[in-house]
């Protein structure tokens, strides 16, 4: 008889010190994610899947990686082929650069840029920035969702579905086919999801974001390859 036991399926949520790091910790859980917050180079790279959450400012999240040593296994394991999810600021820092309080490097790992959300009209009347609360996603122009988000954390979802945003900056992907949501806020569409080979990242907060939001950690989850074995178990013989 096989006794082999199912593997753990093991996510690292990146602590570098900017982030509602326990409503993610606390979404995982809810899904079955065996996740854990750190900053452990090893960690990261033993992981199955790793979570960049992040608020605040681009430069000063940057600034933290550098010191906590992180860019370069944040690299590393978006270059396995591994799921990588950014939340917010996390996907912001995916890409090449931001100009949030001048010009300042990112991760790169999504070519483009993060700029402004800049003066949002609705009637003649000008929106506030940051944009705070429930907003909707859409396909491209053109795109069918069951095709486009397919294999990502945006599958089963339903056009138009709603979704919990805090930002005063959006992110530009210089390959339009990276996109796989815009939002719309006072005119202005902007990319608010993306991927590119196994790096997810979205704009808005799916841990603040109720069933639409769980949901998506359960498809991270279900895209998980387990390498490791259920703690306090052992294989087992066949007889």
């Amino acid at each position: 008889m096989n006794t082999r036991p199912t593997p753990a399926r093991r996510a690292v949520i990146v602590d570098h010190g900017l982030g509602n790091l326990f409503s993610v910790l606390h979404a995982c859980e809810q899904v079955g994610l065996n996740a854990e917050i750190s900053a452990d180079r090893a960690k990261i790279m033993a992981s199955d899947a790793l979570i960049l959450p992040g608020v605040g400012a681009f430069g000063d999240a940057m600034e933290r990686l550098e010191r906590l040593d992180l860019i370069a296994p944040i690299r590393d394991f978006a270059s396995s082929g591994k799921p990588m999810m950014g939340i917010c600021l996390g996907f912001q820092l995916f890409f090449t650069e931001s100009h949030e309080f001048g010009l300042n490097r990112g991760l790169d790992l999504i070519p483009g840029s993060v700029e402004r959300l800049d003066h949002p009209m609705e009637n003649d009347r000008r929106l506030k920035v940051p944009q705070v609360g429930w907003n909707t996603i859409h396909t491209p122009a053109g795109a069918a969702a069951t095709a486009l988000w397919a294999g990502t954390p945006l599958e089963g979802q339903s056009e138009g579905a709603y979704f919990y945003f805090v930002h005063s900056y959006i992110a530009r992907p210089a390959d339009g086919s990276c996109i796989l949501t815009v939002t719309r806020y006072g005119g202005i569409d902007f990319c608010s999801s993306a991927r590119r080979n196994a790096v997810f990242g979205c704009q808005f907060h799916p841990e603040r974001s109720g069933p639409a939001g769980l949901a998506m950690y359960q498809r991270l989850a279900d895209s998980i390859r387990p390498t490791h074995p259920t703690p306090g178990e052992s294989h087992g013989t066949e007889s």
